[in-house]
């Protein structure tokens, strides 16, 4: 499984924007953002002109980067979004918040999405009684999302729960106690990242 393993606040300094690679911290004042508010790089700091191919390529590397995914991916996701029926930029957004990270995150099961993919892969959730250890899978309405019953799948997502507990799950996911349900499809406003899906819906259709 390819993923990116370089320094992930360079990932925010370049975007100027937080994309909360490494969950509560980018909360704190140790986020490099909040001290290095410009982008990586020994010339970084000159000014040049953004051109309009910039602007939307910044948008498509955002939405990427959010959500942890590759070019190849990113691809493929656009395709399937372009084949449903309705707005293609909707319908991109609705594929990657329905990712079983996602979810997993936004649950507030793990302290960031790496975590969250990383619990994942070792085997430490259920979806509907049946062990998933994909990243990528798509839930449905009506999924729900329980970790093992295991002590240190348990400890691993109390501690979580502990740390996230200021954090409010998405409408389109009820949280009781350690279990999600996904009770609807997400929708545009329930996506909080200030992304311009149009931009990277206009670069990926050309």
């Amino acid at each position: 499984m390819a993923r990116y393993i370089g320094n992930k606040c360079k990932l925010c300094r370049r975007e100027g924007m937080k994309l909360f690679l490494k969950g509560q911290r980018c909360f704190t004042d140790k986020c490099a953002l909040s001290r290095r508010d410009y982008p990586p790089g020994v010339h970084a700091q000159r000014r040049s002109k953004v051109t309009d191919y910039g602007l939307h390529l910044r948008e498509k590397q955002k939405l990427k980067r959010i959500y942890g995914v590759l070019e190849r991916q990113f691809r493929l996701y656009f395709k399937e979004a372009e084949r449903r029926k309705g707005n293609t930029g909707e319908n991109l957004l609705s594929l990657l918040e329905r990712r079983l990270d996602n979810v997993v995150l936004a649950s507030g099961f793990a302290l960031s999405r790496n975590h969250a993919r990383q619990m994942i892969r070792h085997g430490h959730f259920r979806v509907n009684s049946r062990r998933v250890d994909i990243p990528s899978f798509q839930v449905r309405p009506g999924d729900k999302v329980v970790p093992r019953e295991h002590e240190k799948t348990k400890k691993m997502v109390d501690e979580a729960i502990e740390v996230n507990k200021s954090q409010a799950a998405p409408d389109w996911i009820t949280v009781t106690g350690e279990a999600a349900e996904v009770v609807g499809l997400p929708r545009r406003e329930h996506i909080i990242h200030p992304i311009q899906e149009q931009l990277v819906v206009e670069l990926c259709s050309k």
